[in-house]
């Protein structure tokens, strides 16, 4: 355990991006909180991600990490310029305690461009980004879910790495504006048929047929949703498509209201698991042990296949998702309801 002989004053975390990456987080969140209620708490993420977060009673501030223009630094001056600035920015905020929860070289290299007395990440942390870290946690393979190698950071700080919540902030507004779309729809469930990769895609073929089937055997209303990219993805479903019509706020208070989720390995799957809601999750190229549903192994449906998982965004024939047909989703489906 790393001995504080004050508490840090003020505390940074480093989890920049991907909204799984940043609802896996939020347990530790939550934990900071509780062992220093007094303190500053901050958390640097991508803009995309930031309104996860925006006004969370936990946190004090949100920076804004702007990835793709500070990336340009090489060839555009005025990145370069902005690179910098956000630099000095970070120094003056006199953090003195920086979790650096990505493990990699530029989140490693920006808890090192705070100057912060204490820098804690994983001891095995990629592309060197351990060089920038005053305190190396070993967390153990990484075979395991993401969030236990977070809680581990957790209890290494001396915070109680038994309790797991996860503190999502959703206003009335929020739910209001949810409520207003929906317009008196009784019991419903959410389809998200897009992902980050195109590998990860249960077959929108497949996803098509669920509306009929879970009004007819399950007595359900659909909607579709997600990011705008997915826009034109989701309306092929035929159904209320609110895909780039909620904010991630609102995506929260969609699926509190929701009574079931189907949804590929996303952001938003990680929500509805993160909730508790009834959920099913076609896996294929991924490992559900690493990236799946926290502790909900009852809501993954996957074929053994030798194939798989490959961790390849390009599959010439997606057999692992491909054979999973709408019955077992079906299936699924009912038993998570009736959980």
């Amino acid at each position: 355990m790393i001995d504080f002989a004050t508490p840090p004053r003020r505390i940074l975390i480093i989890k920049p991006s991907a909204i799984g990456d940043v609802v896996h987080t939020l347990p530790i969140l939550n934990l900071l909180r509780k062992r220093w209620p007094e303190s500053h708490i901050a958390w640097l993420l991508t803009p995309a991600c930031a309104g996860l977060l925006d006004g969370h009673p936990m946190l004090n501030e949100v920076v804004r990490f702007d990835r793709k223009r500070f990336g340009r630094g090489w060839r555009e001056p005025s990145s370069l310029f902005g690179l910098l600035s956000f630099q000095k920015e970070l120094r003056r905020r006199a953090f003195d305690l920086v979790i650096d929860l990505q493990g990699l070289f530029r989140s490693g290299w920006l808890a090192w461009q705070t100057r912060a007395a204490t820098r804690v990440g994983f001891a095995n942390a990629r592309e060197l980004a351990t060089v920038f870290y005053t305190h190396r946690i070993h967390v153990g393979s990484p075979e395991q879910h993401a969030v236990d190698r977070y809680l581990k950071i957790a209890a290494a700080l001396g915070c109680d790495a038994n309790r797991v919540e996860f503190p999502f902030h959703v206003t009335d507004e929020d739910r209001q504006h949810v409520d207003a779309v929906l317009d008196g729809m009784g019991r419903f469930a959410v389809l998200v048929p897009g992902t980050n990769w195109p590998t990860k895609r249960w077959p929108i073929e497949h996803f098509a047929a669920m509306p009929a089937m879970l009004k007819d055997r399950l007595g359900l209303a659909t909607v579709t949703a997600g990011s705008a990219d997915e826009a034109g993805l989701a309306a092929r479903l035929g159904i209320l498509n609110l895909a780039g019509k909620t904010t991630l706020r609102q995506l929260v208070a969609l699926f509190q209201r929701a009574d079931l989720i189907i949804a590929n390995d996303s952001g938003p799957m990680h929500i509805a698991a993160a909730l508790g809601k009834a959920l099913v999750t076609p896996f294929g190229p991924t490992n559900p042990i690493r990236t799946g549903p926290y502790r909900r192994d009852d809501a993954v449906i996957r074929i053994d296949i030798p194939c798989s998982p490959c961790y390849s965004r390009r599959c010439s024939h997606q057999s692992c998702l491909r054979w999973l047909q709408p019955e077992s989703i079906i299936d699924l489906a009912r038993a998570q309801l009736d959980r």
